[in-house]
């Protein structure tokens, strides 16, 4: 008998991602590793090594060899002198926080030439990569937490956890502490607590939101990890479209989130196709323990307010089926977006003059979707917050080139100003 349908729901959305990872990193040609002649080059000798996984001695190796992809075998598990399942290719006794043991010892991890190897050297599989998992503690982290444990070792894959104290409750970090006892009990490794400092800037929800990814960023830059795991659901993202549509900043905001994000495509967001409650359920018939945020029942928060008020009233007077019709808006805008700037990137040398100037009857040609991403992208790359850069401030530029009679220069976020002089459109910071 199979899994529960939400089980297998949960774990084949983490297969899925899981595999494009490997994919991406098998085919980097900058992961390879060359091993010096007469040595194995996939487990150094360390504590706890040297046995299969029934216990019995391995045969020493008498040269270099690979191991399938997803082979299984027991090598020591960092920091902790144990034992752990890891993937074929991990070196654990070469590896800081999951980094490749050429960059660890401060050589580059580009591409291994012919030229790069010693005499007899040969090129082994790169070590298997590091996947991180961000867990809160709640019903649908929780449940991507137990997939990832349960498909990693299949894949060769490392898997570890990291949870982020905010400390905006009282008992924040207890409550951290448990999250990180519950990853380990799933066989996560590494798994660390992040505590963080929430600003103000652009109040409480975006400022924590700052906080946490750039704790996320951190631990996967200090760990080496190729990606880190969003628990984010169809219910998030539909949530998402409507503050997007509230506040009337564009086609980018109906796109919601992408199911690949960040620097290098670091985020990756497998339950995007899932709703909550599968999530919730996975976790019941698994019997884990989720915590229940108070922020997420607190009427101060607008998403809380969305969620528990305003998607119910839009699902009364429209029937059932809104927040799959928002989520699938989300991937039509999202589509149309990227087509759009890939427009803008492509016109944006076309309209500039020799001096790296815009020009206004140039861009006054190009249609307004195309012409307003070219400004956004100006008004960024002189100095303007993305953040704090809304279609309003866009549209008041737009104009120094559509309706043009004179008028003075448009202050932008950032100390940012643009102005219009002798037929060009000017953006710097004042």
């Amino acid at each position: 008998m199979g899994p529960h349908p939400a089980v297998a729901a949960i774990r084949l959305a983490v297969r899925r991602v899981l595999h494009d990872i490997l994919t991406e990193h098998h085919s980097d040609p900058g992961a390879a590793v060359a091993f010096p002649p007469g040595t194995s080059g996939a487990f150094p000798a360390a504590s706890g090594a040297g046995r299969t996984a029934g216990g019995a001695p391995e045969m020493p190796s008498a040269g270099p060899r690979e191991f399938p992809l997803g082979a299984q075998r027991e090598v020591p598990s960092a920091g902790s002198g144990g034992l752990t399942r890891a993937g074929s290719g991990d070196f654990p006794a070469a590896h800081e926080a999951g980094r490749p043991a050429a960059r660890q010892a401060g050589r580059p991890a580009g591409r291994a030439g012919a030229r790069d190897l010693a005499p007899g050297a040969t090129m082994e599989r790169p070590p298997a990569p590091l996947v991180l998992v961000a867990c809160s503690g709640g019903a649908d982290s929780m449940a991507l937490a137990s997939a990832l444990a349960f498909e990693a070792p299949r894949l060769g894959v490392r898997a570890g956890g990291i949870t982020v104290d905010h400390g905006l409750q009282p008992g924040s970090d207890l409550r951290a502490e448990e999250v990180v006892l519950r990853l380990r009990a799933l066989g996560l490794d590494p798994v660390e607590s992040a505590t963080v400092s929430v600003g103000r800037d652009g109040g409480p929800e975006a400022a924590a939101r700052d906080a946490r990814y750039a704790a996320l960023d951190a631990a996967a830059e200090r760990h080496g990890a190729a990606a880190v795991l969003l628990g984010h659901t169809r219910d998030d993202q539909a949530e998402t479209v409507l503050l997007g549509l509230a506040r009337g900043s564009g086609i980018r905001s109906l796109s919601g989130m992408a199911a690949v994000s960040g620097a290098g495509g670091r985020y990756r967001r497998p339950f995007l196709q899932l709703d909550r409650q599968t999530a919730r359920k996975a976790c019941m018939v698994q019997s884990l323990p989720v915590w229940d945020d108070p922020h997420n029942t607190d009427p101060s928060y607008t998403r809380s307010r969305l969620r528990h008020e305003g998607l119910p009233a839009l699902e009364k007077a429209l029937g059932k089926g809104v927040v799959e019709a928002l989520a699938r808006t989300a991937q039509l805008s999202r589509d149309d977006a990227d087509a759009l700037d890939s427009w803008a990137r492509e016109a944006e040398a076309g309209v500039r003059d020799g001096a790296g100037r815009l020009e206004c009857g140039k861009l006054y040609a190009l249609p307004p979707a195309v012409r307003r991403r070219i400004l956004r992208r100006a008004a960024i790359e002189a100095g303007c917050p993305a953040g704090s850069l809304f279609a309003r401030h866009i549209e008041e530029v737009d104009r120094l080139i559509t309706s043009w009679r004179g008028q003075g220069a448009i202050n932008l976020p950032g100390r940012v100003v643009a102005r219009r002089q002798g037929g060009r459109l000017v953006i710097r910071q004042g």
